[in-house]
């Protein structure tokens, strides 16, 4: 076991909590007009944390510290890069709608609850070890409930934290408990020396296969896939929007980084228990996802069944992974492609929400986006880009990280899981393109309004669009990185 404390490995995460927590102390002394001035403060430590990421991937920053319970590698820069980013975009959609709905009266809970949120995000994505993976989900899942209780007053958003706060407790139960069972079954927390026992024969295979299989419903659970999506629609549509997108959003890449960790690399050599959950749990997410999201009308709804439907494609591309007795990196190269482009859209989708309510109405039904295109053409245009994107319609990412998924799932020699994929997918399609025909071809109900963004908002709604086009059109660059990534840093 490495002894060794190398803070330095740590220096993002002593940076974003140090931060976070003098962010904490000024919003704390500062009045209600003081409250911009926390938000470029987040928006500060943000940036310095992404920069440290960056400086250490640059430098070739690598290695295991804190005995054994801490990792740094490329997967674990580019992750925390992306979920900085994620979380920028997130508060700057988000800030007018925070402060028209008061939710800045009584502090600027908001930032530094997200912030402490990124922070156990970022612990998961560099845990080494069992405890790490749990001390961040942890860390992550009690800033989140406390963030969708935000709107003390309003009765929609306590319904929809208790719930997320009682199954969320289930679920971290029964991940915790899987976790003991791996710990019997093999006698390390560590996820190498886990994978090492398992490759010598010495664990004890009942008990793994249990423990294996609590896990994998925990990790579910935080994935939003079927059967344990129960919390996301309700959680989705209840919470305040700008903290539905802080859910959505970043805290999917650090839910695949540990399940990467523990799935791939912990318990590689039993992938044979686990592939037929992970192909269950496809199956059931792709069908129950996209058929159910057609009969909603409300768009946080909608979105939260269309999230479902998407992480069955991720856990396509992780059953595809090993096959033959062989270790494909391609596979998870795309189930990561797909991550990332997944959460791309999600800011899109959201952000368009959260810049077209306005104080004293909610942009919740789809009903709301008819006549857009005569009110803000630009808005009108992101709308289609994501809803073809997420639709997986040619030449926009969500086609190219599709394609990739579908690749790798026919090279695996599931081809009639991949026809059934395309199927779904196809369904999917009618609700993508009925929220299309709304904003396009419905005629306005009621008086319009005039659409109100600030240019901050604007810049990175052009960014987000952008790159939902370029990812489409050149997706080499991105795809190869995901596969290097993975390759460098996980011991198959």
């Amino acid at each position: 076991m490495d002894t060794t404390f190398n803070f330095s490995l740590a220096l993002p995460e002593i940076l974003l909590l140090v931060l976070a927590s003098c962010v904490l102390i000024f919003d704390a002394f500062s009045t209600h007009k003081q409250r911009h001035s926390t938000f470029v403060l987040s928006l500060l430590t943000l940036a310095v944390v992404a920069a440290s990421v960056a400086w250490q991937w640059s430098k070739g920053v690598n290695g295991v510290s804190f005995g054994g319970l801490f990792v740094v590698d490329e997967m674990a820069h580019f992750l925390k890069l992306l979920s900085c980013a994620a979380v920028a975009a997130t508060l700057i959609y988000g800030r007018e709608y925070a402060e028209q709905r008061d939710m800045m009266e009584r502090g600027g809970e908001l930032y530094t609850l997200t912030l402490m949120a990124l922070l156990g995000q970022m612990i998961m994505i560099s845990a080494n070890s069992m405890l790490t993976a749990y001390l961040g989900v942890e860390l992550m899942s009690f800033a989140l409930y406390a963030l969708v209780a935000l709107r003390r007053e309003h009765r929609q958003s306590i319904e929809a934290a208790l719930k997320y706060f009682v199954l969320g407790a289930l679920a971290s139960g029964i991940l915790l408990y899987g976790m003991s069972m791996i710990f019997g079954a093999t006698g390390h927390l560590e996820f190498p020396r886990i994978a090492e026992v398992i490759a010598n024969g010495q664990a004890e295979r009942l008990a793994l296969v249990f423990g294996v299989v609590f896990v994998v419903a925990g990790l579910a659970f935080k994935l939003t896939a079927a059967p344990f999506h129960m919390w996301t629609p309700d959680v989705y549509q209840g919470a305040p929007t700008t903290v539905t997108l802080i859910i959505g959003a970043a805290p999917k890449l650090a839910a695949f980084a540990v399940t990467m960790r523990f799935l791939v690399e912990a318990l590689h050599g039993i992938a044979v228990d686990w592939q037929p959950m992970l192909l269950i749990m496809a199956v059931l997410s792709l069908a129950l996802g996209n058929l159910t999201a057609i009969m909603q009308k409300n768009l946080k709804r909608m979105l939260a069944y269309s999230t479902i439907s998407h992480m069955g494609f991720i856990f396509l591309g992780l059953l595809a992974g090993v096959f033959d007795g062989e270790t494909h990196s391609q596979a998870y190269g795309a189930s990561l492609f797909y991550v990332v482009i997944y959460v791309l859209t999600t800011l899109s989708t959201f952000g368009l929400i959260l810049i077209l309510s306005r104080r004293g109405f909610e942009c919740e039904n789809i009903s709301d986006l008819k006549g857009l295109n005569r009110r803000n053409p630009g808005l009108a245009l992101v709308w289609l880009l994501s809803m073809f994107s997420l639709a997986g319609i040619p030449p926009l990412a969500g086609f190219a990280a599709k394609l990739s998924v579908l690749q790798a799932v026919v090279g695996a020699g599931y081809i009639w899981l991949a026809v059934f994929a395309v199927i779904m997918s196809l369904i999917g399609a009618f609700y993508y393109l009925r929220v299309v025909k709304v904003v396009y071809f419905d005629e306005p109900e009621g008086e319009e309004h005039p659409v109100a963004t600030g240019l901050l908002t604007k810049l990175v709604m052009l960014v987000n669009g952008v790159l939902i086009i370029g990812l489409g059109l050149l997706p080499g660059g991105l795809m190869d990185t995901c596969i290097r990534v993975i390759q460098s840093s996980l011991q198959f």
